[in-house]
Parts: C-alpha cells; structure tokens; sequence
C-alpha cells in the first residue's frame, strides 16, 4: 500500500479537480461563482476528503464516488469557514493565508455564497451516478446530521455561548464532538458506506473518527500557541486573546499533550478491531497529531 505522503499526492488534485469542476458548471451570477470559487480555490489540507478516500482504499475500493463525496465535505467545510470569519462571529482577516472571504467580496456576498455552496453540497450527494438510492439518502441524512443543528452548526452555537465564560472540559468536548468531530465522522463513516462495510466495521471506524476529531481540536488549541500566523495561514493566539476555552488553558499546554497522546492511542485501538490492512488510517491519525498547520 502507498504511504500517506504518496496518497495524499495522488488524490488531492483529484479532489481539487472534481469540485471546482462541478463548481464552475453552475449557473448563475458570476460575482457569486466568483465568491464561491474564491474561498474554495484558497487551498486548505482537504484531510476531510481524503479521509472518505483512505477509507475507500483501505477496503480496497475506490471509486469516483468517494471524490463527490469529498467534494461535497469540503465544500461544507468550506462554508463553514466564510461564516466563522464574518464580523458578526469570529472577525478573522486572514483565512489560508488569503485576505477572508467579505474583506473581498464584502460581507452579504460572502453569506450568500457560503449560503450557497451549502445548499449545492446536498445536491451533489442526491444525484451521484453509480450509487444506489439508497447508498445516496443515508448520505444525504448523516450529512445533514453532521453539518446542522446536531452537529457543526449546533457545535458553533455551543462554542459562541461558551465564549468568556470558564467551560468544564467535558462542555469542551461536547463543543468540539459536534463542531470539528461531526464532519470527520461523516468523511470517515460516508467511506464505509460507499464500501458496504458491516456494521462491526462502521462501528470501529465511528470510534477512530470519534477520538481523531478530539484528536485535531486538541492540536488546533495547541497550534493556536505554538504555531505563528504564516504557519497557520490565520491569525495565531486568537483564541487567547478572545478568552475562549481551549484545552491548554483548561489543562496547560503539557496537559493538552497529553490529552491528544490518550486520544491518538484510543483512535488506534479502533482501528485494531479491523481485519483488514489499516496502516494508510494509522499513518492519518499520526499525520493528524503531529502537523504544523
């Protein structure tokens, strides 16, 4: 099997590929595809699709379905980022290193077009060829349970009342299981439906997909510290300017450390219950503690 390094080569501009095509054959006013385009073209990790992707590859089955389906995560993901930049929620200026979304296109633009890109991500689950209908509707259903009330949006809220005021770890968690971790249980759990897995099999993957989303957040906070604005492509120390609850000011930078060691073992145990080769999931869940950005 290839390495992480060598898949991510692969796949990632096939991914790139796959969404801004289907991106820039919609129709409609040009400012808006422009804004669209924009935020999705400022480049990123793409570590959402191409978890649906190594899922896919550790069964053994890849198919041009698992790069709708990332297409669509990402472009969720994408969304979410022009929303949290806005004045009215995290006031950021830089996104990817980019100027963010309405400090170019201007603020109601870029709601629009978050709005948008939302709406088309559903779209473009409904109507994948090659995928059985009913492959297709529990897509459709664990993505909108991923990305709305049940999951990102209602995380968001959790995270904005929790703002200035001292959050116990598990009102953290609970913050960051549906914030951050319910989008990568999707990318993570969409793969194995594309599979067919057994249910065994999804279970053990919602239990990796479950500590790896602990797992980023833990490293988000403690990047957030010790990585700088150029390395982060945003501005650094924001969340301890602004007061928020992170793991290193609710267990030291030492104790988030920690944290996200138990977090990546646990994650690894999931993957133990499998009978098949895991080492391309193995050597994400690493690349997830270990990166700089």
């Amino acid at each position: 099997m290839m390495t992480l390094q060598e898949f991510m080569k692969e796949h990632t501009p096939k991914i790139e590929a796959h969404m801004y095509e289907k991106t820039r054959a919609l129709k409609g006013p040009k400012s808006l595809a422009d804004s669209m385009l924009y935020s999705l073209e400022a480049g990123g990790k793409r570590v959402r699709p191409l978890f649906v992707a190594a899922v896919c590859e550790t069964f053994k089955q890849p198919q041009q379905a698992m790069y709708t389906v990332g297409a669509a995560i990402e472009i969720i993901h994408t969304y979410s980022l022009m929303h949290d930049d806005l004045p009215c929620m995290d006031d950021d200026d830089m996104r990817r290193g980019k100027p963010t979304n309405h400090k170019v296109f201007g603020e109601a633009l870029a709601v629009l077009a978050g709005d948008a890109l939302n709406s088309f991500a559903f779209g473009l689950v409904a109507k994948m060829p090659d995928v059985s209908a009913e492959q297709r509707l529990e897509l459709v259903q664990m993505l909108s349970d991923g990305a709305g009330a049940e999951g990102m949006v209602g995380g968001q809220v959790l995270d904005m009342e929790g703002e200035k005021r001292q959050l116990t770890l598990e009102e953290l968690e609970e913050i960051h299981i549906n914030k951050t971790g319910a989008l990568l249980r999707f990318s993570i759990e969409s793969g194995a439906v594309l599979c067919g897995a057994s249910q065994e099999e999804r279970q053990s993957l919602v239990d990796y997909a479950h500590h790896i989303g602990l797992a980023f957040q833990i490293q988000d906070d403690i990047l957030d510290i010790e990585g700088t604005s150029e390395q982060l492509g945003k501005t650094a120390g924001k969340d301890m300017a602004s007061e928020k609850s992170t793991y290193p000011a609710l267990l030291t930078l030492d104790g988030a450390k920690e944290k996200l060691n138990h977090h990546y073992e646990l994650a690894i145990q999931a993957l133990d219950q499998l009978t098949i080769d895991t080492t391309l999931l193995r050597e994400f869940a690493q690349y997830i503690v270990k990166r700089s950005h």
